[in-house]
């Protein structure tokens, strides 16, 4: 429920969200016909109270417990960190008693996909130099940026060649976690149906060998429709202290890719179902109208994607501490609820090792934007998974095979979190922001959503779309199919705005669990 100045969320809330600053004297009518006035300056995307909260009682908001009163709240007092702590007890009762029936199946939305031998559709088409180490990182680096926009004119059809770099692959213990999840990321990325082909270059002594990896997860070399029925060859290794150095290396490596290259191109748009998408959702910069705008409309995207029979990714396990009960019961079975449940046990143990706790994660920014507690963040970022059953709950950068929406255990930090569900699948990313986060990825290209106009208005280089008409009186319905309209744009090869400002090569950013030994 909205008024010029203020948003209701749920009938039982005990806050309202100003949409505008609000100044001491200004008084509020509320839904009831009850008035309140303002007792002090509130920000924009700030939470004032609509009733006297004692303290130790919950502060209700999206009609849930956001927090508990540190100390008496007073009717049309700002509720922030001064007076708002943190306090949660997870849900561990009603799993999957709420599993709602699957949607109503729906048909003819299609994108401009490159389908790939198994059957998967890319909606880029790139060739992958992948880093074993950091210590080949440089080396890879500079491979890549041999192949020039000029260079790749004659092939059309390849996207570019990029480097997928990072700061681990050894000083890990063998078949440890770290090592695991590296290489789960890397042969996520070889593997992704925007990968048209790839090769590998590693140093030649580091723990996440090259061996290992090609093994460990049958790396084959994708090819394309003309080469199906065709033996897969494997795909081709370069290890730096095997071919004499830096410059061999270099020279190697680009010979290859001057041979993938013919083959990249074999791969053309071909009009493929929505169902062959594979949506991350993600929220980075949140303010206080993330949970109002942006992702309530990306669930409405999400709801509409699963009926036409796609995937959705909801992500982030530290951003679902305190919303978990929104999918544990509506879970696919008890099973499903237990294993996101594990997860956050899992987080509670590791986090706990550092002395840190789930309430670190809301940043300086996000403050400042009007959130005050984890559990209201959390609140908000789980509306981007829409309403259909949690169908399933995968380990960072584990492969996504279930239809409909899953969620995916990851950090809450941006780069990392989409390199996991990019690893995992993801060939769209939908990226909602409030405070103005610049952010894109490659291989998958990242459309970002704005949560008010303002921000859409003040960085119209970085923003794709606007959710915050909907603070002027668009539906969360017409925001959604707005989304997903330019989800199938983009995926059939409209660029994005961070594709355009050349983002993708400094974000892939795998998650370094564990010790640097």
């Amino acid at each position: 429920m909205a008024s010029s100045n203020f948003v209701l969320l749920h009938p039982d809330d005990s806050c309202v969200v100003a949409v505008k600053p609000l100044h001491p004297g200004m008084t509020l009518l509320l839904p009831d016909g009850a008035s309140i006035t303002v007792r002090e300056k509130i920000g924009a995307g700030h939470k004032v109270s609509i009733r006297a909260v004692p303290n130790g009682h919950s502060v209700l908001k999206y009609g849930w417990p956001i927090g508990q009163a540190s100390n008496e709240i007073l009717a049309g007092s700002l509720i922030h960190s001064h007076n708002l702590r943190c306090e949660h007890q997870v849900d561990l009762e009603g799993l999957a008693t709420e599993t709602p029936l699957p949607p109503a199946p729906e048909r003819g939305r299609t994108f401009d996909g490159y389908v790939r031998s198994d059957g998967r559709a890319g909606t880029r088409n790139y060739i992958a130099v992948l880093s074993t180490v950091n210590c080949s990182a440089s080396v890879s680096r500079m491979v890549a940026q041999h192949f020039t926009p000029e260079r790749l004119r004659e092939f059309p059809n390849v996207d570019g060649v990029v480097a997928f770099r990072h700061d681990s692959g050894c000083g890990m213990a063998y078949e440890g976690i770290k090592h695991k999840t590296l290489s789960r990321v890397l042969a996520g990325i070889a593997n992704h149906p925007n990968i048209g082909a790839y090769l590998l270059i590693g140093l030649g002594c580091e723990q996440n060998t090259l061996g290992s990896l090609v093994a460990e997860h049958k790396l084959v070399q994708i090819q394309s429709d003309k080469h199906n029925g065709a033996p897969k060859s494997g795909p081709p290794l370069l290890s730096m202290q095997d071919m004499g150095g830096t410059k061999a290396t270099i020279r190697k490596a680009i010979e290859h890719i001057e041979s993938l290259l013919p083959l990249a191109n074999e791969f053309y748009r071909q009009k493929v179902d929505a169902s062959h998408l594979c949506l991350g959702t993600k929220c980075g910069g949140s303010d206080g109208y993330s949970g109002i705008t942006a992702n309530p409309a990306l669930g409405k995207t999400v709801d509409k994607l699963v009926a036409h029979g796609g995937t959705a990714i909801l992500a982030e396990t530290t951003e679902l501490y305190g919303a978990e009960q929104l999918l544990t019961r509506r879970a696919r079975s008890k099973a499903i609820a237990e294993k996101l449940l594990a997860r956050i046990d899992w987080w509670k143990w590791y986090t706990g090792i550092y002395q840190e706790e789930f309430d670190n994660n809301p940043s300086i920014g996000n403050k400042a934007g009007g959130l005050t507690t984890i559990i209201e963040k959390s609140l908000g970022a789980a509306t981007k998974g829409g309403s259909t059953a949690m169908e399933e709950v995968y380990l960072y950068a584990e492969q996504v095979k279930k239809k409909g929406l899953v969620v995916m255990d990851t950090p809450g930090f941006d780069p990392v979190c989409v390199t996991g569900m990019i690893a995992g699948g993801a060939n769209m990313v939908v990226f909602t922001t409030g405070r103005g986060s610049c952010f894109g990825s490659k291989p998958t290209p990242t459309i970002k959503v704005a949560t008010n106009t303002q921000l859409f208005q003040r960085m119209p280089d970085d923003m794709d779309l606007d959710a915050g008409t909907i603070l002027e009186g668009e539906s969360l319905e017409s925001v959604g199919d707005r989304i997903l309209d330019l989800t199938l744009e983009v995926a059939s090869g409209k660029k994005t705005k961070s594709e355009l400002l050349g983002y993708g090569d400094d974000e892939f950013t795998p998650w370094a669990i564990g010790p640097t030994l």
